[in-house]
């Protein structure tokens, strides 16, 4: 590791000697090369602590330790009873650098993801309405009927309009646009929480997924496009009033 410091002359750098790496970070080294290289892929599950203890010739200890190291770097993921898990690293790190970004300054970060949405949003719906398959397009009518009957349902309401949205996303079969959307889901469902409290705002969105719907199952990218964006335009608006007025915690049944 450098020092800082400089020989006599000050033209070169002079370094002191690397130690020695411990035995769980060779093991985080190679774990992860692995990641990167594709050889350990999104859901793959890695081997127990014993059986990876002896592929390394280390103690459990030090492969506990690399484990625990992968888990705070975001590339595994540890479930109590299952196991340890490749994660979707691209968009955890998304994930945390967006919804970071954004609660450092609320306001703002609310204006920045309305734009990613409104430049985004328009055109994932006019690809889908040309590519769009008949699964997908139940999805969207399933989260129709359920948002339907969950107006007084924030909970049920709220997964219903993320999945109508996804749907979107997955007909146009773009992983880094799936990953995207997935890294803000999180910031996504906090915005829909605060719109469903606005008077009317349940029902407005209801409108306007409705008449995505229709153009998506008319195959017109056009009207998909428009659609959108007046939807969002509405969402623009009711998350303005949600974050300037008082407005209760719970819709009025």
């Amino acid at each position: 590791m450098a020092d800082g410091t400089t020989d006599s002359l000050g033209a070169t750098p002079v370094y002191r000697t690397v130690r020695v790496s411990r035995l769980y970070e060779q093991i985080v080294q190679q774990l992860e090369e692995s990641i990167l290289k594709g050889q350990l892929k999104p859901g793959d599950q890695l081997p127990a602590e014993r059986d990876l203890a002896q592929s390394f010739g280390v103690s459990r200890t030090a492969v506990r330790e690399a484990m625990k190291t992968l888990c705070e770097k975001g590339l595994v993921e540890a479930y109590s009873g299952r196991g340890t898990f490749v994660t979707n690293r691209t968009s955890r790190a998304m994930r945390q650098s967006l919804d970071l970004m954004i609660r450092v300054s609320q306001q703002e970060g609310s204006t920045h993801l309305a734009g990613l949405r409104q430049i985004l949003e328009p055109e994932i719906a006019a690809f889908a309405a040309l590519s769009i398959d008949e699964q997908l397009l139940a999805t969207m009518r399933e989260a129709v009927a359920v948002m339907d009957h969950s107006l007084h349902d924030p909970d049920a309401y709220i997964e219903a309009d993320l999945d109508f949205h996804l749907a979107l996303a997955e007909a146009v079969e773009n992983p880094l646009i799936l990953s995207l959307l997935d890294s803000i889901v999180g910031l996504l469902r906090e915005q829909r929480c605060r719109i469903f409290a606005v008077d009317g705002g349940p029902e407005r969105g209801q409108f306007h997924h409705k008449r995505i719907l229709q153009a998506i199952e008319g195959r017109d990218p056009d009207a998909a496009r428009d659609a959108m964006r007046a939807h969002l335009e509405q969402v623009r608006e009711d998350s303005s009033f949600s974050s300037t007025a008082a407005v209760p915690s719970k819709p009025n049944s």
